[in-house]
């Protein structure tokens, strides 16, 4: 399984970096297509209005960042979760195709939108791979359920022993 994640990981991360840089370099003709929604979401998130630029720099900034994390290897779940992340904004600004009349032109976005949604699913996935191991969380959950049973019972009973020789000891002592 080792083999296959280190060949998945760049193959789903190759689309984030280059899209990245290339929005990096060329960020206006994206931030064109992101202003409506920038707008939208602005109106009932007051913290994310902004300049669009601004936006999209830094959703492409996120995207090919973590997209390197992630190819290498390096915190894969954490950058899993920020492309899925940055991915939602992406399908819906670029490839918003409930608003093309064109046949051809919203075939062409609604496969690139399911392309999109695929990408998150694959994201989503990853973001949940524990490379085999359980989770921190599984494991603070059943930790106390899966001690040791000699252990979880022998410190009780060495405990137990302790006291019941520090007392007939005691008792011993009285007796003289």
């Amino acid at each position: 399984m080792a083999v296959l994640r280190k060949l998945a990981r760049p193959l789903l991360a190759a689309p984030f970096i280059a899209g990245g840089l290339r929005t990096l370099r060329r960020p206006e003709a994206v931030a064109e297509l992101a202003q409506p929604v920038v707008r939208a979401v602005g109106e009932r998130i007051p913290a994310l209005a902004g300049d669009p630029l601004t936006l999209v720099r830094a959703n492409s900034a996120v995207q090919a960042g973590a997209g390197l994390l992630f190819a290498t290897g390096r915190a894969p779940r954490l950058a899993a979760l920020a492309l899925a992340a940055t991915l939602v904004p992406t399908a819906f600004t670029g490839h918003a195709f409930w608003t093309v009349e064109d046949p051809e032109e919203r075939a062409r976005r609604r496969a690139h939108f399911l392309t999109d949604l695929s990408a998150l699913g694959g994201l989503l996935i990853a973001a949940a791979d524990t490379h085999g191991k359980p989770s921190l969380a599984y494991r603070s959950r059943h930790a106390l359920d899966h001690r040791h049973p000699v252990r979880a019972v022998r410190r009780p009973v060495e405990v137990a022993a302790a006291s019941t020789a520090a007392r007939v000891k005691t008792a011993a002592r009285g007796s003289r």
